[in-house]
């Protein structure tokens, strides 16, 4: 078998490690991107100052909301909320969820299958942890929600799995 010279000063193993390592950097530089861009070019009717957002948030509410961060699974109150209502953001008290619309997905995190309109809510591409996933965020404030998957019930298919610190609840 023929081996070339970069093969023999790194043995088979370390040649396919380094090959791989290397076919992985553009996808590892463009890791959390997506929510930078979609914040720079996002338009909406709802716009504060850094310093304004953080004296109305608290720091985990800041944190998910403004920093695109996530709640430990199950942390949420809200997660057990059955009563009718409806899910508003946090941040700018924009409708975004129908308590009809909820379900229990058995994440840990409030689960939706579907927005409580079509202009509720927007997307974005993040690529905060490698590969892309849709980031569900408020359609008024830009404020993240969330992330949405294609592993939801019928009638739609998705399953828009959000921050409860994201969320107030606002009883029927």
């Amino acid at each position: 078998m023929r081996f070339n010279l970069t093969e023999q000063r790194l043995g088979r193993r370390g040649f396919v490690a380094a090959a791989g390592a290397l076919a992985a950097m553009p996808v590892l530089a463009s890791c959390g991107s997506g929510r930078a861009e979609a914040r720079e070019v996002g338009n909406f009717r709802i716009s504060k100052t850094e310093a304004q957002w953080r004296r109305q948030l608290t720091r985990n509410e800041y944190y998910i909301l403004r920093e695109a961060g996530t709640e430990r699974a199950y942390s949420s109150p809200l997660n057990d909320e059955k009563r009718p209502g409806t899910f508003v953001c946090k941040g700018c008290d924009n409708r975004l969820y129908a308590s009809a619309h909820k379900y229990d997905s058995g994440t840990g995190w409030p689960s939706f299958w579907r927005a409580i309109d079509g202009g509720a809510v927007g997307t974005s591409v993040d690529y905060k942890i490698g590969y892309p996933r849709t980031e569900v965020h408020c359609a008024d404030c830009g404020g993240h929600l969330g992330h949405i998957f294609g592993d939801g019930p019928r009638p739609t298919g998705k399953r828009h799995c959000i921050n409860g610190l994201a969320l107030k609840f606002i009883p029927a």
